[in-house]
């Protein structure tokens, strides 16, 4: 996957085609369904299918403290838009300068310009410039004054409702990945550091990588079943999100069990992909009655893993 922060190198081979304008932040069921109908467009213009983001999120400028906790971090959105068929994606170092550009400039400069689009696929509620006042009416007659293509992809409802990012993020936050699995394109995954811990979970018999620096959206307190990446390397991986009451410890810790692995993680950034919420986090009375769960848990980590791969 091409993924691009600076438009003035940006290659030739990447002008010329599709585009399609957006945060894209996680890359859920509703993206997919304009990035297929992009890379259609690409096709029949005999261009490149190409997605402008915002890095960071224009809301992390404009309102920090309201802004969401990113689904994705710029390299995995661009890996997935690949998986996709996207051929480039352009991360903008997004920026209050860039934020005052009007939307004729915008379409003139960036989208005619340093992309030389000619064509266009964006949803209903597209909006674009300076206090979003390019609305997808301006836009449809800047490209009709362009001869630029445009195609308008309602969005893919799910009980009713419109798949976005924002509900995806509501159903992480209270646990519910079961759920938010469904409206992506790929089970939610965070990355971070592994730091040492104290221990706990080697000492009876579950050595757990501790991981610190997550950049992104935390799932709720809860015991998951997921998968483990280190490097390229995948493993099942049952998952604790929360303290550890049955040794009175408090705080949010994120402790990843790697089924089957055999190493030293410290100081390694590992991803997690999380599949299934399996249950709450519990006081036990004793080490011994944690530990039999814990046993459980595991089991059904390799179940629901094994299930997921079939």
């Amino acid at each position: 996957m091409n993924l691009i922060r600076d438009l003035d190198r940006l290659p030739d081979g990447f002008r010329g085609g599709a585009i399609s304008i957006g945060n894209f932040d996680g890359v859920h069921v509703g993206h997919a369904r304009i990035i297929e109908r992009l890379v259609a467009m690409a096709r029949r213009i005999g261009g490149p299918a190409v997605v402008f983001t915002f890095d960071p999120h224009p809301a992390r400028i404009l309102r920090p403290e309201a802004a969401p906790v990113p689904l994705c971090w710029a390299e995995r959105n661009a890996e997935l838009l690949g998986a996709l068929g996207v051929a480039a994606v352009v991360a903008y170092p997004t920026n209050r300068a860039f934020l005052q550009i009007e939307a004729q400039q915008f379409f003139e400069q960036i989208v005619r310009g340093q992309l030389a689009a000619h064509g266009m696929v964006e949803g209903p509620n597209f909006f674009f410039g300076h206090n979003r006042a390019g609305t997808i009416e301006v836009l449809r007659d800047y490209c009709a004054r362009a001869a630029v293509e445009l195609e308008t992809v309602e969005p893919v409802l799910l009980g009713g409702q419109p798949i976005s990012s924002s509900r995806i993020r509501a159903l992480i936050v209270q646990g519910l990945v079961d759920e938010a699995r469904e409206l992506l394109s790929r089970p939610h995954r965070i990355r971070g550091l592994v730091v040492r811990g104290r221990g706990r979970g080697r000492q009876i018999g579950f050595p757990t990588a501790n991981l610190e620096q997550i950049d992104t959206l935390l799932p709720g307190e809860g015991i998951y079943a997921g998968l483990g990446w280190v490097g390229k390397a995948q493993y099942a991986a049952a998952i604790s999100i929360g303290s550890n009451p049955t040794f009175g410890e408090g705080g949010l810790k994120v402790e990843v069990f790697l089924l089957d692995f055999a190493g030293d993680l410290y100081d390694q950034t590992i991803q997690v992909d999380f599949l299934s919420r399996l249950r709450n986090i519990k006081r036990f009375g004793s080490a011994e009655e944690l530990v039999v769960q814990m046993l459980r848990d595991v089991e059904q980590t390799r179940s629901l893993v094994l299930g997921f791969g079939s």
